[in-house]
């Protein structure tokens, strides 16, 4: 069973969605919040697989909240917003967030995305998440991240699978290139994010454009 968190300041936002997410089989709705700071207490009291942050909320907003629950607990975050300029894209993904969503989604999509963050995946598209990083690293570039230090602890093996993860491609995708087993992309994937202690396929992204494995077109 999913368990999920919903946070939103507008009470109807959120016992819609909660209408939706409890009407599925493998999804509960634990706990709802109606700001950032209720959203991180109700994380914390209700250890959730998932918790969808609406990003503009009184007091601390969806960005703080997730800044907060994705390094202190294993929950992920899905931000909901009715805008969609790419600074919320950006804060949100660097907040931690493994996906983003607008209000107006449709049923299915945001079951869908709720199903797909808590199997530990990334909500963006592979071309979405290409354009989105390699803009980001671009505009807003991060100091001290070189891919000396901070890729040393990955094997050869392990290096050229974040590559490819930065390049957007499937665990299929990887497989073929590398011309391994998909088993052993996931293997290759998951001690990528052990040892650069990232959360999930977006934040490998965001490292394999940060550290200059792959180079902004």
């Amino acid at each position: 069973m999913i368990r999920v968190v919903l946070a939103d300041d507008q009470e109807l936002v959120r016992s819609g969605f909660a209408m939706i997410l409890d009407a599925q089989p493998d999804i509960e709705v634990v706990g709802e919040a109606g700001d950032g700071t209720a959203a991180i207490a109700a994380v914390g009291e209700h250890d959730p697989d998932v918790v969808l942050l609406d990003i503009r909320m009184p007091g601390l907003d969806g960005i703080e909240a997730a800044k907060v629950v994705c390094a202190e607990h294993r929950a992920r975050a899905i931000m909901l917003t009715t805008f969609d300029q790419d600074d919320y894209v950006y804060d949100a993904l660097y907040a931690g967030a493994s996906g983003f969503l607008l209000k107006d989604v449709r049923r299915d999509d945001l079951v869908h995305a709720v199903r797909v963050v808590a199997a530990g995946e990334s909500l963006l598209a592979p071309a979405v998440t290409r354009r989105l990083i390699s803009d980001i690293t671009r505009n807003r570039p991060r100091a001290g991240t070189t891919t000396s230090d901070r890729l040393s602890v990955l094997t050869e093996r392990e290096r050229e699978t974040l590559r490819l993860l930065g390049r957007g491609l499937s665990n299929a995708e990887i497989a073929a290139a590398m011309v391994v087993s998909e088993h052993t992309v996931k293997t290759h994937v998951s001690n990528v994010l052990a040892k650069l202690g990232i959360r999930d396929r977006v934040q490998a992204v965001i490292a394999a454009y940060e550290t200059r494995l792959i180079e902004p077109s």
